[in-house]
């Protein structure tokens, strides 16, 4: 066993409590909500990169978003230089019903996975970089830059000025963002192809005021079924997105199986899949549609009335090789195309757009990433994923950067259910992504 392997084990036991008492500070960076835990994240992180031994730390913000910590590891001469970035901020917790410990933000250990809102979805993302420094005693082999956001899970509405302000500050030779997922938690996973993402609030509109759904119900029409009937046209009978002008990607290599994703997923009884083609491809090379939410009187409080306007938040994730701009055009024009009973409708883009990104895994760099992945996992070669979620900065560091190698790993699996309910991370594969984060930086030595 290497001396990187022992060190990184050496030091796990003090990189899980400080993971633990990050997930304890809510960090999040939603409108409305207090954000002042946002910031105490950030300091946090500061403090451990400063106790990892960074020559230079300091916080970054552009155009009054939350702030990024930044640390500096000079490389050694002749040495190349790796970015590493994950984020401390996290989702909301939703219903705290659902979830199966009393205090999201409390870790909670059971079956050999730590539970708790963050612990994967990305401060373990965080804790990953951490151990690879404190492994090598703060002097890692290669120059080491960090950048540690703090509002990705809002939709890092202000990284893309930031990263292009900081262009200077940040160059590198390979990136590697730690906030995607494994295959399975015995079968590690580089990235290549990533959704983007659109999210707009669409509103109908059809009378001035709300009005007595018995006087005027029957030839008048009300705003909530007419946004039902419009979101509705977003698929077609099968399930698969029907708005002209989104993109679908090539067929993706693996295929995964239907019995596990009903159970990851945790579809009921009955509940089908929807879209056709291999699942791989419904995962990550196609588009989808989804309504988030709908602002509307709640049920037990609603009157006999006919609403005169309804709001919905939708989120389209787009395929490989479509863009954001274009994609928002067509679903503008989708929605004023299908607009039900002469409705006046409204699209607006909620923040920032994502576009999708596919990412070239050749080079020297992706062998040291496989090499270290191969000899964390005990020989169990990594696999080519997609996710389809969306991380729009890798875009950026594509245009910024376009000499680096941009690397996606992650500390996910696919028992993880970041974003939802019952978040967590598993305790061994935690152990051998932190030990594969060791192992490239010392594989990248020249």
């Amino acid at each position: 066993m290497s001396d990187v392997v022992n060190a990184v084990r050496a030091a796990l036991p003090g990189v899980r409590a400080d993971l633990e008492a990050l997930v304890k500070i809510p960090a999040i960076a939603f409108d409305g909500l207090d954000h002042e835990p946002v910031r105490q994240g950030a300091d946090a992180v500061q403090r451990l990169l400063d106790e990892a031994g960074a020559a230079e730390s300091r916080q970054l913000s552009h155009g009054g978003g939350q702030p990024s910590v930044y640390a500096h590891f000079p490389a050694p001469a002749g040495q190349p230089t790796v970015l590493l970035y994950a984020h401390q901020d996290v989702q909301p917790v939703g219903d705290l019903a659902k979830w199966e410990q009393d205090d999201p933000f409390t870790v909670v250990e059971k079956d050999g996975r730590l539970y708790g809102r963050g612990v994967a979805d990305d401060k373990a993302g965080v804790m990953a970089h951490v151990a690879a420094l404190r492994a090598f005693g703060g002097k890692p082999p290669v120059g080491v830059k960090l950048l540690i956001e703090g509002e990705e899970e809002f939709g890092s509405p202000t990284l893309e000025g930031l990263l292009h302000a900081n262009r200077d500050l940040l160059a590198a030779d390979v990136v590697v963002i730690a906030d995607s997922t494994n295959w399975r938690t015995e079968v590690p996973a580089l990235t290549t192809t990533l959704r983007g993402v659109v999210n707009v609030y669409v509103e109908v509109a059809l009378l001035k005021v709300a009005v007595h759904s018995g006087v005027f119900g029957g030839p008048v029409p009300d705003a909530l079924t007419a946004l039902a009937r419009l979101v509705a046209t977003m698929h077609d009978d099968a399930g698969d997105v029907a708005v002209e002008g989104l993109v679908s990607g090539p067929s993706a290599p693996l295929d995964y199986d239907e019995a596990a994703l009903r159970h990851e997923a945790g579809l009921l009884p009955g509940t089908e899949f929807i879209g056709t083609g291999r699942l791989t491809e419904r995962l990550w090379t196609k588009p989808t549609a989804t309504v988030l939410g709908i602002d509307a009187p709640g049920a037990a409080e609603s009157a006999n009335a006919l609403q005169p306007s309804a709001r919905a938040k939708v989120s389209f994730r787009l395929a490989p090789g479509d863009s954001a701009e274009r994609a928002l055009k067509a679903v503008r024009a989708h929605f004023e195309a299908h607009a039900p009973w002469g409705a006046q409708v409204t699209v607006t883009p909620e923040g920032g757009l994502g576009d999708p990104c596919a990412i070239d895994a050749t080079g020297p760099s992706f062998d040291a990433a496989r090499a270290a992945f191969a000899e964390a996992w005990d020989g169990t070669e990594p696999v080519e994923i997609g996710i389809g979620g969306s991380i729009p900065m890798i875009a950026t560091f594509q245009e910024l950067y376009p000499e680096a190698a941009i690397l996606v790993t992650g500390v996910e699996d696919q028992y993880s259910n970041p974003h939802g309910p019952n978040e967590s991370l598993d305790i061994e594969m935690f152990e051998r992504v932190c030990t594969a984060e060791a192992l490239l930086l010392e594989k990248l030595k020249r």
